[in-house]
């Protein structure tokens, strides 16, 4: 679609715009249908003809009876445009914002890389992912905290002490943490369908750690809790050595749902044959090193559950946790049976989790991946004890292969 405009200027600098978009001669139009007047369309004429005169455009004019109008200006010198219009080249603006990008900070080559690409966005006139050359300063913050991400220096911090300990400002990285996230993904290993701060919640950088929801027969190191008999207990995921169980539990169920957590207990397990955990959707590093702790109090014969739901994350969830427990765990309600029974076909399809052979998630993974595949939440279905009298599928069935 042609550009059409009633101001010279407007139309200039449009064309420069388009040259640092990449466009080797663009061109523009005059919109002579919008001209306010006769005395406005001669203005823009006038200025347009001084532009040509200085060796900055060319006019291409109209036939017949239109030979005397403008119809089109096209850019002949990007070199001389400039300066006739005291505008600084997008390249020049982008180079110098480049190097005060990452001068003075020791970066990863991933992250000197990512500057490298940011600059060539900044020197054709666009924004990386919003962020401008004018916004230097703010990136500059990504970068600094990525790397000190990367020296772990975010573990056992929370969000605001960290931000404030790295860059000096406390909110910062609640402001730009998809930047950040962005800058690291290319390094670190994130679930792809996880929100920013779920990313970074997974390798241990969170506001503060959710407590861990514990429903079974269990006490606390020092403290008998067999009189008392919570609906569930909370604690802080550092507190995991303190719990004692009373019997063995039967089984471990581990659940992302809060609303699936709540009705398993009350529903499913009222009597507490079992112990189930509330994880919050993609755990936390606390979390993680928490249900490790807990998995090893346990026998090695007690089987341990997870529920998630019936989709990529669910199987990214999964994952996090049989990789945490360092132990076999088989999916609970989470198969590719129940997805075909009550699942759809998704609008978006994304990818599950990469997955060893003998992985528990192994089939649903391979199922996801196809083309076709149905997924469900895990609300949808009613809670049910676990299948304890089964062997759990733990590497039956091939990645690849349903």
């Amino acid at each position: 679609m042609a550009r059409r405009f009633t101001d010279a200027i407007g139309l200039l600098n449009d064309l420069l715009d388009r040259f640092e978009a990449g466009a080797t001669s663009p061109i523009a139009h005059p919109d002579y249908a919008a001209f306010s007047s006769v005395v406005a369309a001669d203005a823009f004429l006038n200025q347009i003809r001084k532009a040509e005169s200085a060796g900055a455009v060319s006019i291409g004019w109209g036939r017949g009876a239109k030979r005397d109008q403008v119809a089109h200006v096209r850019l002949a010198s990007a070199e001389i445009l400039y300066p006739y219009l005291d505008r600084t080249p997008a390249s020049r603006i982008a180079e110098d914002a480049a190097a005060r990008l990452i001068a003075g900070v020791a970066l990863h080559e991933s992250l000197k890389n990512s500057g490298s690409q940011i600059a060539e966005v900044w020197a054709r006139g666009k924004s990386w992912h919003g962020f401008g050359s004018s916004d230097v300063d703010t990136l500059r913050h990504a970068f600094v905290l990525a790397q000190a991400i990367l020296d772990n220096k975010h573990l056992d911090v929370d969000y605001k002490t960290f931000s404030r300990r790295t860059v000096g400002h406390s909110k910062i990285l609640e402001r730009i943490e998809r930047a950040v996230v962005r800058l690291l993904s290319g390094i670190m290993d994130f679930p792809p369908g996880a929100r920013p701060r779920e990313a970074l919640r997974a390798i241990g950088l969170e506001r503060f750690a959710p407590p861990l929801l514990i429903a079974g027969k269990i006490d606390l190191d020092g403290a008998d809790l067999s009189g008392i008999s919570p609906h569930y207990l909370g604690i802080s995921p550092k507190e995991a050595d303190r719990v004692r169980f009373r019997e063995p539990p039967a089984y471990i169920l581990t659940i992302e749902n809060f609303a699936s957590f709540n009705r398993h207990i009350a529903e499913a397990d009222p009597g507490r044959l079992g112990t189930t955990m509330y994880v919050g959707g993609y755990p936390s590093l606390a979390t993680q090193q928490a249900l490790r702790t807990i998995a090893r109090l346990v026998p090695e014969e007690t089987p341990i559950f997870h529920w998630s739901d019936i989709d990529p994350d669910g199987t990214w969830i999964f994952r996090t946790i049989e990789r945490a427990v360092d132990r076999p765990i088989g999916p609970h309600l989470m198969s590719v049976e129940v997805a075909e029974r009550l699942g759809q076909v998704p609008f978006k399809k994304s990818a599950p989790a990469r997955c060893p052979p003998d992985s528990g998630i192994a089939a649903l993974a391979a199922y996801l991946a196809e083309d076709g595949a149905k997924t469900l939440e895990q609300e949808e279905l009613d809670p049910v004890l676990p299948e304890l009298h089964e062997k759990m599928r733990r590497g039956s069935t091939r990645c690849g292969s349903r």
